[in-house]
Order: C-alpha cells, then sequence, then structure tokens
C-alpha cells in the first residue's frame, strides 16, 4: 500500500519516512516509522513512541514529503457486541450514560420506575442508533424486580458486558437532628443496598465476559456536604464497597471502579434551583463552585463511564472524580456562629 500526503498525493522517493500498521509488544496497533538518510536516532526514537501512543489511541496520520505528521482525526471509543446494564436510566447521569453507550454502538438495557421517561428515551434512542436501547421499568429497592431486569437482558442479549449502577436519590438538606431513623434506612436501601444486590445478580455474566462494573457515588462522598450527612454516608460507602469488590473480583477479570461526581447539571439539580429562594443566584453559585465555572453535563459523565469500561482495561479499585476542580483550593468555610443556618456547601 503506497502512503499518501495530506492532499492525497502518493509520498515520493524524496520522503523520508512511511507509516505502516504494525503490533507492538503490549497487543495493540503502532506505527512504526522506517527511516531514510539524514534522520537521528533521537529523532526516530521519539516519533515512534510518540506513534505508538497516538495510534493506540486510535489517531490516524498521514505522512508528507516533508516529514510532517498529518493528524486526520480520532476515533470515537466504540463498545460495539457489547452489552450493558444502566440502573436510573430514564433521566440525569444514567441517562448520559445510556445516550453515549448507544452512540458507541453498545446494547443498553436500562431501568427505571419511571415507565413513560424509559419509553420515551427507549424510542428515541433506537432511532437514533446505531447502538439499541432496551427499557424495563424496575423499582431497583425490590430485589425481586431487579433480578427479573438482569436475567431479562441477559435472555434477550446472551451476556453482559458492563453493569452502571447509577440508581439513587439526593434527600433535601438538613440536620441531622432533622432525619428520622426510617429516612436513613430508606436511602440506604435506595443508595447502596441496591447496589450490593445488583451487583450480586450481575456477577455471574460478568465473570463469563471478563466485564466491569462503574458504581456512581458522589464527590461530598470524600469531602463531606453541609446538612446532608445521611446522603454522604451512602456515597463515601459506595466508593468502600467498589475497592474491597475490586480486589474479590480480580480474580475473575472483573474491573470494579466508581465515579464521584460533582455538580452535574441535572433534572435534581434543577429540582433544588427551582425550590430555592433565589433560583438564578442558586444556579450561579452551582455553576461557580468548579474551578472550570460550569456544571458538568451528563454527556461528560457518560463519556467517563464508557472510557472506564471500554478503554481503561487496567484500572480497577478507582474512584475517579468528575468534578471541574470543584475540591481543589481553600475557600472561606468557617462555620462559627451559623449553627442551624441551611446554606450549599
Amino acid at each position: 500500500m503506497v502512503p499518501v500526503t495530506g492532499s492525497g498525493r502518493p509520498v515520493n522517493k524524496a520522503g523520508k519516512l512511511f507509516l505502516k500498521l504494525g503490533l507492538t509488544a503490549f497487543g495493540g496497533p503502532a506505527a512504526h516509522i522506517a527511516m531514510f538518510r539524514g534522520e537521528g536516532v533521537k529523532r526516530r526514537k521519539r516519533l515512534d513512541a510518540r506513534l505508538q501512543w497516538e495510534m493506540w489511541r486510535g489517531v490516524s496520520y498521514h505522512a508528507d514529503t516533508g516529514n510532517h505528521l498529518i493528524h486526520l482525526e480520532e476515533k470515537p471509543m466504540r463498545y460495539q457486541d457489547k452489552v450493558a446494564i444502566v440502573t436510573g436510566g430514564s433521566r440525569g447521569i444514567g441517562e448520559g450514560c445510556v445516550r453515549v453507550f448507544t452512540g458507541a454502538s453498545a446494547k443498553v438495557a436500562f431501568c427505571s420506575p419511571n415507565e413513560p421517561e424509559g419509553r420515551r428515551l427507549e424510542a428515541e434512542l433506537n432511532a437514533r442508533g446505531p447502538g439499541e436501547a432496551y427499557f424495563v421499568r424496575c423499582d431497583v429497592t425490590q430485589t425481586d424486580e431487579l433480578h427479573r431486569f438482569v436475567a431479562q437482558t441477559v435472555e434477550r442479549y446472551g451476556q453482559l458486558d458492563c453493569l452502571i449502577n447509577n440508581a439513587g436519590w439526593h434527600p433535601p438538606h438538613k440536620p441531622i437532628d432533622q432525619f428520622s431513623l426510617g429516612e436513613f434506612r430508606a436511602l440506604l436501601e435506595l443508595n447502596l443496598v441496591s447496589m450490593f444486590a445488583a451487583c450480586k445478580l450481575a456477577l455471574p455474566y460478568l465473570r463469563q465476559t471478563q466485564g466491569s462494573i462503574i458504581n456512581i457515588a458522589s464527590l461530598v462522598g470524600a469531602m463531606g456536604q453541609l446538612y446532608a450527612t445521611t446522603y454522604v454516608a451512602t456515597k463515601g460507602a459506595v466508593v468502600a464497597f467498589s475497592k474491597a469488590l475490586a480486589i474479590d473480583e480480580a480474580a475473575y477479570g472483573v474491573r470494579v471502579n466508581s465515579v464521584s461526581p460533582g455538580n452535574i447539571y441535572t433534572p435534581l439539580w434543577q429540582e433544588a434551583i427551582e425550590a430555592s429562594d433565589n433560583p438564578q443566584q442558586t444556579r450561579a453559585d452551582g455553576e461557580a463552585a468548579q474551578l472550570l465555572g460550569r456544571m458538568g453535563t451528563i454527556e461528560e459523565a457518560g463519556k467517563l463511564c464508557l472510557f472506564i469500561a471500554a478503554e481503561a482495561t487496567f484500572t480497577t479499585g478507582v474512584d475517579h472524580f468528575l468534578s471541574g476542580g470543584a475540591e481543589l483550593g481553600y475557600g472561606r468555610k468557617t462555620r462559627q456562629g451559623q449553627a442551624g443556618r441551611v446554606a450549599w456547601g
């Protein structure tokens, strides 16, 4: 095959390098360069190292007669012929995961107790492709419903490659005095116990494919949050559970990771904005909490999960912050003289 320039012309004999696809010792595609006279060994090594990394990432190049690398395109992440389950997938971060994974050609089964929302998303994504969306109504706190959801998915597709445990809820902010034990137990059932149950039900199939689990935690599980003791406790537990399970499942080749989002603009965030005394200021404060000056999007959350599932194959037991830098730096944090005052933080 004759290499071509960025303009499509073949490289002539005066050209100083050509590229051809090969295999590295790591088992992935590499770009090997044949240097003609006039090129030093150090430059050859630098180019070879760069090209091996870029081609591994899926970046395509042409070569021209001036020995310049012409960037063509970076191929999108793909999850073709893979099957994923997403709990709480009809809105918010779960919806972002369903959208991104189906866009990467995956078959995605997702659940929610809200059937109208789930059906609308299912129809939209199946009309768009290239992957397939499959909605099942399911309350993840009901183990029999969760068991049926996992079984139906495997029966339909014959395999399972990824489980994304996203279902959860953030209750209104209030001090511990105002939380009942019943409220805490109910939140534990939704945010933590259902996750344990989903992992237990999915693992027999994930072990067959050496798949992965991604558990959605929260940034505040690591840094705390004002008047959110119950929520923070559940999300901190998600991270700890994920690390422990990663140790156990490494024996089967199953990777287990967690994602801790900060402020991602979701319907739940919009509900908080609308419920505040000053919605405009609440939205502005939410945006300003990040070094990047904005909230994240549900698609960005989905892309991180897709990277963990499809590309980060040497990553397990890791909690991935998706925060825009919200946790970095100092801030005005004193609570002296503010007992009982409700505020974001």
